[in-house]
């Protein structure tokens, strides 16, 4: 019997041990970085001459890999290889599945320190973001584990006299996986070992700004016995081979997770059915957010400030759950404001490899320009308080930048920015602050820092989001104590690391029989 689930603890950078085992990690990584990657299709390694390259972005001129690029006509084939392995798979033992994700999430454990050097290396995240990065990641391999045993028998149904009904779960068929470059290995690996536990087969396609690291994922389910065929690992241009992919009639789900103009793109071209199709295609959805922290009048002023500034520059401020507005009710508007500001000017960004920096590079040139863009904006809407400079000369850093005195309507309050950019607004009291808090397109996290009961419990009713917090910030969501997912234009609000999610993969089977 396995011990009841407890998330994967973090590593504390403070013990020396630790901190000189990260650091050999690092030595070990820069040692492997500029390598070619194959694709895997049906488990056959298949080079391309075409290569995506794989950067630092940190030190763009470090190459972490080059990566063979999947074309439509390769992309055809790991569909053809899917869909065979799928007749097999499906039958499999769900229990031995969970298993495999339990091996592989004791090899991924062993080699922790590794996963979060590559990480930081190729994602840009500052040691302890990378490591939540990569503990996430091995909860995601335990929790869906767990649950695929929990749902394995199915669901109680009522039989009567000489009648024996069951209800249980069958697997849909051939998913396509988007995963994103911002948790390059925890959303990653949970979106996909969640298709292949419940004995779907998978066409990984990651992000094209972090595909090494989960190349290094599919190495690790090798090792951990998963069949040829299974997982295929399918890197390549979205426009190409992602849209090809998702409208293919053969794909029976699509799990995606990134932005909201190609979310909603892909979530369109699913609905669509195609000569040959014969279900309509599951969508599981993830994309952004506008992330409000509302601060009570009788609020911990110091805990306020403290959740503001970590969860709006926590990585770069690149989570959907990043906080990019706080509203505060009242007189606690100036205090609030001198704190955060005083709180920022403590942190700045900087190369991730020195664990000093708190703020680590943006993920790419494109994500530099437009955050500095809103930067711009921001100036004309706000009154810049600290922050609002940049640096793309080697390595893609922008400050943590701090707006005060925004209207609700400005850009900066309206439009996700996806950068270490927070705007601060001042509500007249808490009805009028849940009001500014809700006034967004999207609904994916926010915070409330209260002492008075009755605001909490009327945030709890009233204020729309999928993930709320008390008295906290609102980032950092934990698999299988905070399921994670968000309402309205943030997704389909399919709850990852939750009790449900397993189902997303399954379709319900209900059989009779008369004696």
């Amino acid at each position: 019997m396995r011990t009841p689930y407890r998330h994967e603890p973090f590593t504390d950078f403070e013990n020396e041990d630790n901190r000189k085992a990260m650091l050999q990690a690092l030595d070990q990584v820069k040692g492997e970085l500029g390598k070619t990657y194959p694709l895997i299709i049906g488990g056959e390694r298949v080079e391309t001459e075409d290569k995506i390259v794989s950067v630092n972005p940190a030190n763009p001129e470090e190459i972490i890999g080059y990566v063979s690029k999947t074309d439509r006509e390769l992309a055809e084939k790991a569909i053809q290889v899917a869909d065979e392995t799928f007749n097999e798979w499906r039958k499999s033992d769900p229990a031995v599945r969970a298993d495999i994700l339990f091996k592989a999430a004791a090899i991924v454990r062993r080699r922790k320190t590794e996963f979060t050097a590559w990480a930081i290396k190729e994602g840009g995240k500052p040691w302890k973001e990378a490591d939540a990065d990569v503990a996430e990641g091995i909860d995601f391999l335990e929790y869906y584990g767990r649950e695929m045993l929990r749902l394995k028998d199915g669901g109680h149904v009522i039989s009567r006299e000489n009648e024996y009904n069951q209800y249980h779960y069958i697997p849909l068929g051939v998913g396509i996986v988007i995963s994103p470059w911002n948790f390059l290995f925890a959303i990653m690996a949970g979106t996909c070992v969640s298709a292949l536990v419940t004995g779907n087969t998978v066409l990984l396609k990651p992000a094209s700004a972090t595909p090494v690291i989960a190349y290094k994922l599919l190495e690790v389910l090798e090792e951990a016995g998963l069949p040829k065929g299974v997982v295929n690992y399918v890197p390549g241009p979205g426009r190409e081979v992602g849209d090809y992919l998702v409208e293919h009639p053969r794909t029976r789900f699509v799990s995606f997770t990134g932005s909201r103009a190609v979310g909603t793109g892909i979530f369109e071209k699913a609905a669509k059915v195609q000569e040959g199709q014969k279900w309509l295609k599951r969508s599981v959805i993830e994309m952004g957010g506008k992330d409000t922290i509302v601060v009570d009048s009788d609020a911990d002023l110091e805990l306020a400030a403290e959740s503001i500034v970590q969860s709006a520059f926590g990585f770069s401020g690149q989570k959907c759950s990043a906080c990019s507005r706080a509203v505060i009710v009242g007189d606690a508007y100036d205090e609030v404001k001198r704190l955060v500001v005083e709180k920022t000017k403590k942190i700045s960004a900087g190369d991730p490899h020195d664990n000093s920096y708190f703020t680590g590079p943006v993920i790419e040139q494109k994500a530099y320009d437009k955050i500095m863009e809103y930067i711009e904006i921001g100036k004309k809407e706000a009154n810049l308080l600290i922050g609002g400079d940049g640096d793309d000369s080697n390595g893609w850093f922008v400050q943590p930048t701090v707006f005060g005195e925004a209207d609700q309507q400005a850009k900066i309050m309206q439009e996700e920015i996806f950068g270490p950019v927070v705007a601060l607004t001042k509500a007249k009291d808490f009805d009028d602050a849940i009001e500014i808090a809700n006034n967004t397109d999207y609904g994916l996290t926010g915070a409330v820092i209260s002492r008075d009961r009755d605001h909490i419990e009327k945030a709890r009713r009233d204020f729309h989001v999928g993930n709320l917090y008390f008295n906290r910030g609102c980032t950092a969501a934990i698999v299988g104590y905070q399921p994670f997912g968000g309402f309205d234009m943030s997704g389909t609000d399919s709850k990852a690391g939750g009790p449900d999610y397993l189902l997303q993969f399954m379709q319900a089977k209900t059989t009779s029989e008369m004696f």
